[in-house]
């Protein structure tokens, strides 16, 4: 019996190829994760850190968390002319450096898919705010 065909990003939702493209960045996987990029794609990470490929905010992570992984909530899904913006809303859970366990960090992920790729994506959660307050400073 032949193998079924493998999976392609055009074969999915525009909010299926986002939930994927996580996934894989979760695995982490970022040559997997960039298969549902199209090339030329910006991710504008939290701070405004500016990658052009998932490896940049997976080793960006790497020294920000010992693991983290992405609770996601929900997909919110915008069409427009010619290409959707899709909206992953969950939390974070993991560790920090030092083995603290988290959970509950707010994120919010925006990504713009045209033609079946994903060629934008925005990044913001709560870990700074929780870093402050892990050190004691409300601001």
């Amino acid at each position: 019996m032949p193998n079924p065909p493998a999976e392609t990003p055009h074969a999915l939702s525009d909010a299926e190829i986002v939930r994927a493209y996580l996934e894989a960045s979760m695995a982490p996987d970022p040559e997997k994760a960039a298969s549902y990029m199209a090339p030329g794609t910006r991710i504008t990470f939290t701070g405004g850190r500016v990658f052009d490929h998932p490896s940049g905010p997976t080793g960006f992570n790497a020294g920000r968390y010992r693991w983290v992984k992405k609770r996601m909530d929900r997909f919110d899904v915008c069409p427009g002319e010619g290409e959707t913006v899709v909206y992953s809303v969950g939390t974070l859970y993991g560790e920090w450096p030092d083995g603290t366990p988290f959970e509950g960090n707010r994120y919010l992920d925006r990504f713009v898919v045209r033609e079946g790729r994903i060629v934008a994506m925005d990044v913001w959660n709560d870990s700074a705010e929780r870093l402050l307050l892990r050190h004691g400073i409300e601001a």
